[in-house]
């Protein structure tokens, strides 16, 4: 059987993969000229690294990623711990594969690293996706008309795919911004940071954690505008520069450890968090979506490449010992076996954001109390719901 994958993310590169596991032959289709190291931090938890496990990978990925020990939540003014919960050893001994924090590029080059380059078209943009009862077909801008049994579209969370697709259908601005910044450890040394921490305050939340096995502090600061959808603050974009001082000034007043480390961090990139709206099914005949195409979310619970990486596990699962006319079938058992999940997970994402932003008072201590209360009763934390999702048997 013959697939064409649209996208060379995490999402796509993981599809490739799985559908190449299941004895397929796969084109990968991608617009950038080139793989670049882009982005910065991404977490996987058990639910991903199970994932990465099958496809072979989880050692190498391992090799150069963090393995915290412990997650901390912290007040936002002076870093009065709220709670703790348990990471490390414990984690893969109840849920089977370690928690890891890794750059996205050294996933991102894991995964590429696995696809045999005749198998990738760079530099090849996709404007067209459509289909008959025999095969599916993706048009380039180059005029090319690509066929094959299936089309996987993993073209991201402004994909077009889903617009063709589905019809009129944009991405949605969180009304949510985010500074990014990655510090060599000798930055911080002094600043007696926890190795993995989570700060609340009103509108705003920080979080960092260590990726290259400790060479680099990935540091994300989350706050709450008002700007409009088409906005500079609004646009998700890994290269957008924030402007001097202006993380400095949205978090003033916080602990001066996070401001000395803002400070500190020279380069600092500034991205608007987009959404998409749950669909009630993600495929048409012989071309589905994947990850964010299908479902991105907020990243408050660390789970959008986790849940991409289970797409693309489902998908390989659903999609072997498939005969190419039985393609629409499989890709509706794909789609049974995915939506429900990745759509709670979802709105528990959207939710955390919304906790993490209370106002001091009533609201925060009432929720402060929530998380330690939870904690004396589940060790790993509430966010550790999503990591016993496993690529379910039908």
């Amino acid at each position: 059987m013959r697939a064409i994958v649209v996208g060379a993310g995490i999402g796509g590169l993981a599809a490739t993969l799985s559908l190449r596991a299941a004895g397929h032959e796969v084109t990968l289709v991608e617009q950038a000229r080139r793989f670049t190291e882009i982005g910065a931090g991404i977490q996987l938890a058990p639910n991903a690294t199970r994932v990465l496990r099958r496809l072979g990978l989880l050692d190498t990925v391992a090799a150069r990623a963090a393995h915290p020990s412990r997650l901390s939540f912290r007040t936002w003014s002076d870093g009065t711990e709220i709670c703790g919960y348990v990471l490390g050893p414990e984690v893969e001994d109840e849920f089977g594969a370690p928690y890891l924090q890794v750059h996205r590029a050294d996933l991102h080059q894991a995964l590429a690293a696995r696809v045999p380059p005749r198998s990738v078209r760079l530099d090849t943009q996709v404007v067209g996706i459509d289909q008959d009862d025999r095969a599916a077909y993706v048009t380039t801008a180059g005029g090319e008309r690509l066929g094959a049994d299936l089309v996987v579209a993993a073209d991201g969370v402004r994909s077009a795919a889903r617009q063709w697709l589905f019809g009129a259908d944009e991405a949605v601005f969180s009304g949510t911004a985010a500074y990014r910044a990655l510090l060599p450890a000798a930055a911080v040394a002094d600043l007696d940071l926890p190795e993995y921490a989570g700060w609340l305050g009103p509108g705003r939340h920080v979080v960092h954690y260590w990726v290259r096995a400790g060479q680099l502090l990935n540091l994300v600061a989350v706050f709450t505008t008002e700007a409009e959808a088409k906005s500079e603050s609004a646009r998700e974009s890994w290269t957008a520069r924030a402007e001097p001082g202006e993380q400095l000034r949205e978090f003033a007043g916080w602990d001066r450890r996070l401001l000395t480390a803002l400070e500190r961090a020279g380069q600092v990139f500034r991205y608007g968090i987009n959404t998409r709206t749950p669909l009630a099914r993600w495929n048409v005949g012989r071309v589905t979506l994947l990850g964010d195409s299908a479902h991105a979310m907020v990243p408050f619970q660390a789970q959008g490449a986790a849940q991409a990486i289970m797409d693309a596990a489902v998908l390989g699962d659903c999609l072997a010992d498939t005969a190419p006319a039985e393609i629409p079938d499989a890709l509706t058992r794909y789609v049974r076996r995915r939506l429900a999940t990745a759509t709670r997970v979802q709105a528990g994402s959207a939710s955390a954001g919304d906790a993490y932003h209370l106002p001091d008072g009533p609201e925060a201590e009432a929720r402060n109390a929530r998380m330690v209360a939870y904690g004396h009763e589940n060790r790993f934390g509430p966010h550790a719901t999503a990591w016993r999702d496993d690529v379910p048997e039908e």
